[in-house]
């Protein structure tokens, strides 16, 4: 039997561990050029030679070449395409073709869409209460206090009937439900949009449902927590940003493609809106000459690192996505499968049909469910 073939499409296990356990179970591996620390690998045209042939597809960030079409179609035995990350953004579900059998899956560990959720709640403060402003303001100035760095209270307070802010969750996942929670001591309004998510989910998340363009003019902070889909792509652009208020926050961790960039920019010199944090951009690496990076105090910018802390970041993720695909080796289905649809033909194709040579230890845990960051 030959051996099967494992493309890594942007590498991202330093030490190398996964892929010596993937070698271990007989698996021949094609490496790609992207990284996580530098997202831009081969183009369309390389990456379809390395997957041709390919039973497995995994790796972290590309922005050269999403997974497309092409590349799944150029295998004929495509089995897994594992991103190694809390997001599928890189990967367009919805061009998964009929005639591909191909099982998207992800690995959504605490450590990184738990951190997410912390550092949404950092940007906030830090803008809200214009920390950098106030440090600034010290260390090159050398003055005192100043009335123009004023910052917002969040919570509502009973003694003067101040209502507090409201914060708008766009997206109603893992991660917006974290930051939900963690908002909950400061006793302030929390409302969310997100049509894939019960009434029960809303109501034990202590947030209330709201409609999109309804949150837009009403949150005085509006934080997105969706995956980038064709549904997601560009969802607030000028249009949107004109419903929010001339004093709003907006927070984007989710994927750059959430939000049209060009128009952000415009809104925040304009004044249109207050202030902008940004995790995720449409390009990565940031450009050196984007708007964004001219807006001085107005936008809080992080190079798309929100989750790494100690104990998180890419590895566990890493380790996880490493069980799925050799899960899916085996014939049986990961978890955590994100075109959750694909199932019934998989295992009909695959299912209970291994293709390692050295079959290792560890076993998948059945289907797991689709769901928002």
């Amino acid at each position: 039997m030959a051996a099967p073939r494992v493309f890594v499409f942007a590498p991202a296990d330093r030490e190398g561990d996964t892929h010596r356990q993937l070698e271990s179970a007989g698996c021949q591996l094609i490496v790609g050029k992207a990284s996580w620390e530098t997202p831009l690998g081969d183009n369309e045209d390389e990456m379809v030679s390395m997957a041709r042939g390919a039973d497995a597809l995994i790796g972290s960030s590309i922005r050269s070449s999403p997974i497309t079409r092409r590349i799944m179609e150029s295998s004929g035995k495509l089995r897994i395409v594992e991103v190694a990350a809390a997001h599928v953004g890189d990967f367009r579900v919805s061009e998964v073709p009929a005639s591909v059998t191909v099982l998207v899956t992800h690995s959504p560990t605490e450590s990184n869409w738990g951190a997410v959720a912390e550092g949404t709640i950092a940007m906030m403060l830090c803008l809200l209460k214009r920390l950098r402003e106030r440090d600034t303001h010290l260390k090159v100035g050398g003055s005192w206090r100043d009335e123009h760095l004023e910052g917002l209270y969040l919570g509502r307070r009973t003694d003067d009937e101040y209502p507090g802010l409201i914060i708008g969750l766009v997206g109603l996942g893992r991660i917006g439900r974290r930051v939900g929670r963690l908002l909950q001591p400061w006793d302030l309004r929390v409302v969310a949009c997100d049509p894939y998510v019960s009434d029960e989910i809303f109501a034990s998340s202590g947030v209330e449902r709201a409609e999109y363009h309804t949150l837009l003019r009403t949150a005085d902070v509006v934080s997105f927590h969706v995956t980038l889909t064709r549904e997601t792509r560009h969802m607030l652009g000028a249009e949107q940003l004109a419903l929010m208020k001339r004093s709003a926050v907006l927070l984007n961790t989710s994927r750059g493609g959430v939000v049209d960039e060009p128009a952000l920019a415009g809104a925040v010199e304009k004044g249109q809106i207050a202030a902008a944090g940004l995790d995720v951009f449409e390009a990565e690496p940031l450009a050196l000459d984007s708007p964004l990076r001219r807006l001085g105090d107005k936008v809080l910018l992080s190079p798309h690192m929100i989750a790494y802390n100690v104990g998180s970041g890419l590895k566990p993720g890493i380790a996880w996505s490493t069980r799925s695909v050799l899960s899916a080796l085996r014939g049986e289905v990961p978890d955590n499968v994100f075109n959750t649809e694909v199932i019934p033909r998989w295992r009909e194709r695959f299912g209970g049909q291994s293709v390692l040579v050295n079959p290792v230890g560890g076993h998948g845990v059945g289907a797991g469910s689709r769901s928002t960051d």
